[in-house]
Order: C-alpha cells, then structure tokens, then sequence
C-alpha cells in the first residue's frame, strides 16, 4: 500500500494551516489523485474549481440562447443548427457550438435526427416569470464586474446604479419608469409566492405594499385573500400604473395607491400590516433606519411588518446571497445584503418586537422576516 506523503504540522502555525498546506502541496494531489479512496473526491473538487473558472464562459453562453430568443424558439418546435442559425444569423459553424454548449450545459437536447429541443431545465428557463428579462439586462452587471480588482476596490463608476435610478430618489422618466416596473412586475412573481407561502395574513385587515411598484405583489395577496384590504405607496411616476393591474384583477373596489416617496414623505396611516418587499437590500443602512422607523410610526399597535427579499446567510454564507446578491447590490452602489440577523437588529432597533424568521422556500428568491409592533 502506499504511504500518503504527510508532513507533520509546523509548531504554532496550527493543524487547519497544515491540512491547507497539505492540500496545496503538489505532491500530495498526485498522490490524492490516483489512490482510489481519494481519487473520486479529487476530481469531483477539481470539476468544481473548472466550474468556477468557466463560470463566466456559462453564463455568456446563457446570455446568448437568450438574447438570441433560442429557448422560446426551441419551445414552439425543436430544430437543427442550420435552420437556428438563419434566423439568428449566425454563421453555422458557431451556431453549432452554442447549441452544443447549451447541451452541454443542460438548458438543450441534442435528438438522434440532429435538431436540438430543451431539456427540462431549458424549459424550466421558458417558464419562469422574468428570468429571461433578468438574464438580458446582466449585460450592465457583466461590464460592472469586468475589473474585479477594481470594482472591489470601490473604484468602478457602475452603470447598474443607472439601471435602477429609483434608489438615489430622484425622479424618472416615463419611459425609464415602465422598463423599470415592467421588470420589477415579472421578478416579483415568484417572490410573491414563496413570500406567501412563508407568511401567514390571516388577521390583517388591511396591507399596505411600500415600494409595491406596479402592483404585482399586492395581485398575488389579494388573489390569496379575497377580504383583504390592499394599499399600495410607491413614487408617483410608479404608483398609478397599478390602478389598471388592479382593475383586471378585480380588485379596484378593495385597492387603494398612494404615491409619495419613503424617504421625504410620512407613510400613509390606516394600515395593519406593512410590507417591504425587495426594498431594504436597496439602500443603505441609514435610509433603512429612516423607513423602519417611519413603518413603526404608520403602524397601529400590535401592527405587523413583512419583509421579504434575498439575504446573506450571515454566519453561514451562502451562494446566492454572499456571491450573487452581494455584488449586484455593491453594483447599485447604495444598498446591501443583509442577514436576516441583521434586519431583525435593524428592526428591533425601530421598536418591533416578536421578530421571526421563517425557513425560506428558495432562499435564491427570497427570504422573510416578520416584526410586530407592541401594544402600548
């Protein structure tokens, strides 16, 4: 049998540094690499260091098969490269390398007869509420990230907090307003469910969306509970596009909208429950304070606040919110992704009691955090 190549560990410098040192050393991953208890975890880790590597090269990959309107294509019927390649145009050499990405990658399926369909995961992609809207507009983030050693230092102008002009509270043009709440309106649908499915509203008579944008969230309440009265405050040259969502819903009778902006403006007051959804990872600390406070001031005793977003993992950091929402929101250049540990401190902080913090559905969508204001 044989011997592992083990050095015994360095005196004051700690076994965690040695088993570092250990696994660095080159010796040792040729020894790892073909013992046959090892050799299996030694390529699985090696895969995903590869993975990590070609990240970006997936991602440009999914961002062509959208840009390129090649799931939705694909959904209708299945095809061949030379018929995808015409009607991208696309020389077909290099449409067939996408497609063969896009297999590899497993968003497509290559059939026996050449012509390419989706896979699950492909249709998946076709389905999901704002996931293609979202995947084309990562082209601002893309360039955000293109010096990384620069944008950590803090030394890259984004054009993501141009993207998203809302969270400076200044105003927007129409044209920016309707992109932004059209946006906004699809990425919340999937939000809107697994909030609902974390957060129980029976007992709230009345809720009222802060940053409720188009409507989409208040939509999926009210659908959820037909006694419940909705309110929605949001900026003015936001706000009124939520009367006509309401109106097909049918929900014109028990809807209210008001507009304003949290930062300058009292919250309306008549509300028993209070949401804020994908609102605070916008902003920063001190705006965050500012709005909680003025929750806590809108709010009748025993008054509930909601609050649903994407969240760091905290003591336990986690993909989704430490390596994706992290930097997206640095990008902005205004907010940040909080723990849920440090939203219920920022709430507690406000005056809110009772806080909780229910096991997210998809913690890649959203998480949830609920507070309560005390009876006097």
């Amino acid at each position: 049998m044989t011997d592992a190549p083990v050095d015994m560990p360095v005196p004051g410098r700690g076994i965690r540094g040695w088993q570092s040192r250990l696994i660095a050393s080159r010796k040792f991953q040729k020894w790892a690499a073909g013992f046959p208890l090892t050799r299996r975890i030694v390529r699985k880790e090696g895969e995903a260091l590869f993975d990590l590597l070609a990240g970006f090269c997936h991602s440009q990959i999914l961002m062509a098969l959208v840009q390129f309107d090649i799931p939705d294509i694909l959904m209708e019927r299945d095809s061949n490269a030379q018929a995808l390649a015409l009607r991208c145009n696309v020389p077909i050499e290099r449409m067939e390398i996408l497609l063969r990405a896009g297999v590899a990658l497993k968003l497509l399926k290559e059939k026996r007869d050449g012509r390419y369909g989706l896979s699950r995961t492909g249709a998946a992609l076709v389905g999901v509420p704002g996931l293609s809207q979202m995947i084309r507009h990562h082209d601002v983030l893309y360039r955000d990230l293109a010096d990384p050693v620069a944008f950590f230092r803090g030394e890259v102008e984004t054009e993501l907090a141009d993207f998203w002009p809302y969270v400076f509270g200044g105003e927007m043009a129409p044209d920016v307003a309707a992109t932004y709440s059209d946006l906004m309106a699809q990425s919340q649908i999937l939000v809107a469910e697994d909030t609902l499915r974390s957060v129980d509203l029976r007992g709230v008579s009345t809720l009222m969306d802060v940053g409720g944008g188009s409507g989409a969230f208040l939509e999926a309440v009210g659908q959820a509970y037909g006694d419940l009265q909705l309110m929605l405050f949001d900026l003015p040259e936001v706000a009124p596009s939520a009367q006509s969502r309401f109106e097909r819903a049918g929900f014109a009778a028990r809807s209210e909208i008001r507009s304003g902006t949290f930062r300058l403006d009292d919250l309306p007051r008549g509300a028993d429950a209070i949401s804020l959804i994908r609102v605070l990872y916008d902003h920063s600390d001190e705006t965050v304070r500012g709005l909680l406070a003025k929750c806590y001031a809108a709010l009748p005793p025993r008054g509930r606040l909601v609050i649903s977003e994407p969240m760091s993992g905290g003591d336990q950091p986690e993909r989704a919110g430490d390596a994706y929402f992290a930097l997206y929101t640095m990008a902005m250049r205004t907010g940040k992704a909080r723990s849920a540990a440090e939203i219920a401190g920022l709430c507690v902080d406000a005056g809110f009691t009772d806080i909780k913090a229910p096991r997210p559905v998809r913690a890649f969508v959203t998480r949830c955090v609920e507070a309560q204001k005390p009876h006097d």
